[in-house]
């Protein structure tokens, strides 16, 4: 594991749209881990969420990023990562869009060995985070995924009750129509070795947040092996994610996916151009 301490000049916030059409060209591994935060309207509890991840990153030693993925906010949030030094850079989607299309934008623009986002409340204990990258960098599996739904995960924040019974209804309408084997679809914490993350995310299409349902979807059709690490809730803060207004699109979603998946008529095959690739020496040295 690479722990260098240099840094990269500071990347601009830039404005992105869709994912380029295939072929997609991406950018060489420049890093060991890149950290995504999906971000709308998160002027108030992102500078504590950016505070702490960095704090937890720097004491670790790993070379990584944190990418903030702005998804159109009409507040100061673009603005935050200005003050966290020059591994922090925020990445802009307008107009706004869907967390779903702000990851999958970020995840193809992403330059670190390992991917992964979690949400902009830090809702989990960052343990879980250092776990999955370890499995992923000894090519113990390809994609981990947050689960708290298994044995060793924990809740030490307090739910509201009506988002209790939602999660667990939409877990049990996804166990039957998207996975049996990966029930928590929606935890907010997921990590990717590169290549899985291009492969996912150049071929899904779901831009609200239903997107993660897609994310197992494909990780079983492209046969990439993965693990499930449990976590432990921390963090209940509002969020973004409104019952009244996004629960039936995302079950729509889920139900389009379970009839692409049944009748065949998924997204065509991407194809990569990289500007150049580090070799597997240079991978095993890092």
């Amino acid at each position: 594991m690479s722990t260098s301490n240099t840094t990269s000049p500071k990347p601009k916030v830039v404005s992105a749209g869709q994912p380029a059409a295939v072929p997609l060209r991406v950018a060489p591994v420049d890093h060991e881990l890149t950290v995504i935060i999906p971000a709308y309207n998160e002027e108030n509890r992102l500078p504590w969420t950016l505070a702490e991840l960095t704090l937890f990153l720097n004491d670790w030693g790993v070379d990584y990023r944190v990418l903030v993925a702005d998804d159109g906010s009409t507040d100061r949030t673009p603005t935050l990562t200005d003050s966290f030094g020059p591994r922090c850079s925020t990445l802009r989607t307008a107009p706004h869009g869907g967390k779903g299309r702000a990851v999958r934008t970020a995840m193809l623009r992403a330059t670190g060995r390992v991917l992964a986002f979690t949400d902009a409340d830090l809702p989990f204990q960052l343990s879980a985070l250092r776990q999955g990258y370890q499995w992923i960098h000894r090519d113990e599996c390809q994609v981990v995924f947050g689960a708290r739904d298994m044995e060793g995960s924990a809740h030490l924040a307090t739910r509201h009750l009506a988002r209790r019974a939602a999660t667990f209804t939409f877990r049990e309408i996804v166990k039957r129509l998207v996975s049996r084997k990966i029930t928590d679809t929606q935890c907010g914490l997921k990590l990717f070795e590169r290549q899985a993350a291009l492969d996912i995310f150049a071929r899904a299409t779901i831009d609200g947040f239903a997107f993660d349902a897609e994310v197992v979807v494909l990780t079983h059709r492209l046969d990439l092996s993965y693990r499930r690490v449990p976590v432990s809730l921390v963090n209940e803060f509002a969020s973004t994610l409104s019952l009244r207004r996004n629960a039936l699109p995302m079950l729509w979603d889920v139900a389009r996916l379970w009839f692409r998946e049944h009748t065949g008529r998924g997204k065509p095959a991407p194809q990569f151009l990289f500007a150049s690739s580090p070799s597997e020496e240079d991978r095993r040295a890092a």
